[in-house]
């Protein structure tokens, strides 16, 4: 596998940045700051027009955990059969059961219906949420998966190297590991050589204004660094410069 960075964006204006800058996929989300949602169809037709790389879409009805009641996993499967339809390369999800296993079943017929549409079936960080996770990767390997997003069972992949290290050089070669959480240029080099994974996934995130979102009585501004977030062309461009000459040096 080449070396991959994967911008997690929110909107159709991060995707342009994510193209502008050179980015290599992109994760299309709504609400970040809730760990990621079901983007709108409008947020995916849209962003395919401005953009040429590969976008796989979240497939996430709620915030919390990822042990669904029978109506979620229905509206989970109508919103990924909407997204395949407007031009998803891929879903993103993550199914597991109330002791914090891998729920197969579920996973098993995501995959399928991936495949079927011949997309990319990604299991996201509800892997870093499960018990064993040697167990856990057996099973979506079992099912299919293509790629798991992870940070190795820890707030981030930094803190989580060590099993992300032997995560890849076990199983590497029978399904692909993508790094997410606290992913940027200064830390991206050191985990690449500590854990031999390649693929790399980070929001970059910046603070944008809005005139509109503050009175003198009513504030919807999401963070006092700003009034809502989105990528960050400089700190996305950074780490695009320090994978390429990552690259340039592996040739």
């Amino acid at each position: 596998m080449t070396y991959c960075v994967e911008v997690l964006a929110a909107s159709t204006s991060d995707c342009e940045i994510a193209e502008q800058c050179g980015a290599d996929r992109i994760e299309l989300n709504n609400g970040i700051h809730l760990g990621g949602l079901t983007p709108s169809i409008g947020t995916l037709v849209m962003a395919r027009r401005v953009t040429k790389l590969p976008i796989v879409a979240m497939v996430r009805p709620r915030p919390g955990g990822f042990h669904y009641n029978p109506m979620e996993v229905e509206t989970m499967f109508v919103d990924a059969k909407q997204l395949i339809a407007a031009g998803a390369d891929g879903l993103v999800f993550g199914f597991l059961n109330a002791d914090r296993s891998v729920d197969a079943s579920l996973t098993q017929s995501f995959v399928e219906l991936c495949h079927e549409h011949g997309i990319e079936a990604i299991f996201h960080r509800a892997f870093d949420c499960v018990e064993d996770p040697f167990a856990a990767i057996e099973v979506l390997i079992e099912c299919g998966v293509d790629r798991i997003l992870t940070s190795g069972l820890k707030e981030t992949a930094i803190e989580g190297v060590a099993l992300l290290k032997t995560l890849q050089a076990q199983y590497g070669n029978r399904i692909e590991l993508c790094l997410g959480s606290g992913i940027n240029a200064a830390n991206a080099l050191t985990l690449i050589d500590q854990t031999g994974v390649k693929q790399l996934h980070g929001s970059f995130k910046g603070w944008n204004e809005d005139p509109t979102t503050r009175t003198e009585n009513v504030s919807y501004a999401f963070s006092d660094l700003g009034d809502y977030d989105g990528v960050d062309p400089v700190k996305l461009k950074e780490m695009i410069d320090v994978i390429n000459t990552k690259k340039a040096v592996s040739m």
